[in-house]
């Protein structure tokens, strides 16, 4: 009998200590029920938060970075900086001693230094550089910010001075060299793949200064990371960090409460009453920088026609949304950026729900008076500023159909998702964002912008003159006055034409254990490991 109960007893440690929750005082694991796998471990040819937190928050640094929990911009591998008057010239001076990862695939002989920073910098900018076309070559972010048109020169002073020179003064450019794009990748590296000729690692087989070391991922089940025992930062108070990706929000609730993970990505809304009430879980939350939209794609008929989107955007329910899949955790959202952000504009009257009025609208079109029938396709994963995309579908489904639009839902994995709207293969898509430097700039031009169409990020496909000009204008003035008022005008610009519906702004929340210390909510949605702890 006591052989049977001690046998019982190690195969539940054994369970658990493969889960990762068995801490001593020599090793500590820390498991993260994430919702999704990555599309890539290079940030550089990403754009969602799965990706980045499995990447860029884990496994890279960059110049500058945003103090944790803030959008305030302090320095990290530039230890300092200085701007020339004219706002064209930024020299970045360098830290030294900083080491990059050592793993089974490479062992470097080399501290990080400015070859590093031209080397990640110039594979986006550069047609051509060796790696450019490495993964398809596409840099959806770099380009869709027009990165590649702001920087006329990247230069090394010497081994630990870099100066970037504009083409013209770039207001927002010192807080975009904190956003995931900006990673910096071991030059020595890339020189020895291009020598084993397999360049492809670098986007697969990671390798970075940042707090986490990269060891193994099993696609939709693990990644397992170990803490950089030579960061410049000093240690990780945890030794390993396991993300456990578990895509239904209920499951992750559920190996909360069991104590399977630590922390988990995106509770669901529903279940945060029930969180609240359990001792051994904290729930926090806050308003998100974020925007939920519905994005149609103005290069396919009939969303090329004006009247069409309007009567789209008349005929969707927007409030019944909140109640029925925020429940109460957010707000219907009128324009392209959130209200905590400045530039927001108060008076922009939205399009309300009114069937009548949306098959008036649609009657102007002539062609589609009667209707139609289209795709719309769901979120596969659930994001903080939409938890359930199918749920949300079939709603928007039931609305159209009362002014003649039929739909078909569809839907892929999240990186096909990605991919394939990304290539403007879809009709109506739902999609959102959650803002990387609380600049307006980071919502309007990068999801807007004529440059964002060929990039990719501008998934409405939608080029405005008048939009765009205005917008540009606004990135390169200092003057926060004049930005606010360029802001203010595009937003009227946006909201006119329509290549959107703008469906909420989410309250973020986060879920974990109770014996967790030192996580904070990240304004700019990502989630952070480096000052995490276990009791």
């Amino acid at each position: 009998m006591k052989l049977k109960y001690l046998t019982k007893l190690g195969i539940i440690a054994s369970i658990l200590a493969s889960a990762g929750l068995f801490t001593s005082a020599h090793s500590k694991t820390f498991v993260y029920c994430s919702e999704g796998s990555p599309s890539t471990f290079n940030p550089q040819i990403a754009t969602d938060g799965t990706t980045f937190n499995a990447s860029s928050k884990t496994i890279y640094n960059r110049l500058v970075k945003f103090k944790y929990g803030t959008t305030e911009v302090l320095p990290s591998l530039a230890k300092s900086w200085t701007v020339s008057k004219d706002g064209k010239e930024y020299v970045f001076k360098l830290r030294k001693g900083v080491k990059f990862h050592t793993t089974k695939y490479f062992k470097p002989t080399k501290d990080f230094s400015a070859a590093d920073v031209l080397f990640s910098f110039n594979r986006q900018r550069l047609s051509t550089h060796k790696f450019n076309k490495v993964s398809g070559g596409s840099y959806e972010y770099f380009n869709s910010m027009d990165m590649g048109s702001a920087i006329k020169d990247i230069i090394q002073i010497d081994s630990y001075t870099v100066k970037f020179v504009l083409n013209q003064p770039n207001a927002p450019f010192l807080a975009n060299l904190g956003m995931d794009f900006a990673s910096i990748h071991s030059s020595e590296y890339g020189e020895n793949l291009v020598k084993s000729n397999k360049k492809e690692d670098i986007d697969r087989m990671p390798i970075g200064t940042g707090p986490f070391v990269f060891k193994k991922y099993v696609k939709d089940t693990i990644i397992r990371f170990t803490a950089h025992p030579a960061y410049f930062e000093g240690k990780a108070k945890i030794d390993k960090l396991v993300f456990s990706i578990t895509a239904d929000a209920s499951v992750r609730y559920q190996k909360l409460k069991t104590g399977e993970c630590h922390l988990i990505a995106h509770p669901s809304p529903i279940d945060l009453d029930s969180m609240k009430k359990n001792k051994k879980i904290t729930v926090i939350g806050q308003p998100g920088l974020n925007i939920a939209y519905l994005a149609m794609n103005v290069m396919k008929p009939p969303f090329n026609d004006t009247h069409v989107r309007k009567a789209i955007s008349l005929a969707l329910n927007k409030k019944s949304y909140i109640e029925a899949i925020y429940f109460g955790q957010g707000m219907v959202a009128k324009n392209p950026i959130p209200p905590t952000m400045w530039s927001y504009n108060k008076r922009i009257n939205d399009y309300d729900y009114n069937i009548e009025m949306a098959k008036k609208e649609l009657a102007k079109s002539k062609k589609w008076a009667k209707g139609f029938t289209t795709e719309l396709w769901t979120l596969p994963v659930s994001r903080p500023y939409n938890p359930n995309g199918k749920r949300m579908g079939e709603l928007m489904q039931a609305d159209l159909k009362k002014i003649g639009i039929i739909i078909k839902l569809i839907s892929y994995d999240w990186p096909t998702y990605l991919e394939k709207s990304k290539n403007g293969e879809h009709q109506l898509l739902q999609l959102g964002w959650t803002g990387d430097n609380g600049d307006p700039d980071n919502f309007l031009h990068v999801l807007l912008g004529c440059s964002a169409v060929k990039a990719g990020a501008n998934r409405a496909r939608w080029c405005d003159k008048g939009f765009d000009s205005l917008i540009e204008k606004a990135k390169r003035t200092t003057n926060l006055k004049q930005r606010i008022a360029y802001y203010e005008k595009a937003q009227k610009i946006f909201k006119a034409k329509a290549p959107w519906v703008t469906i909420a702004h989410s309250i973020t929340h986060k879920a974990f254990r109770s014996n967790v210390t030192g996580y904070k909510i990240d304004p700019l949605g990502s989630d952070y490991f480096y000052h995490v702890d276990i009791k």
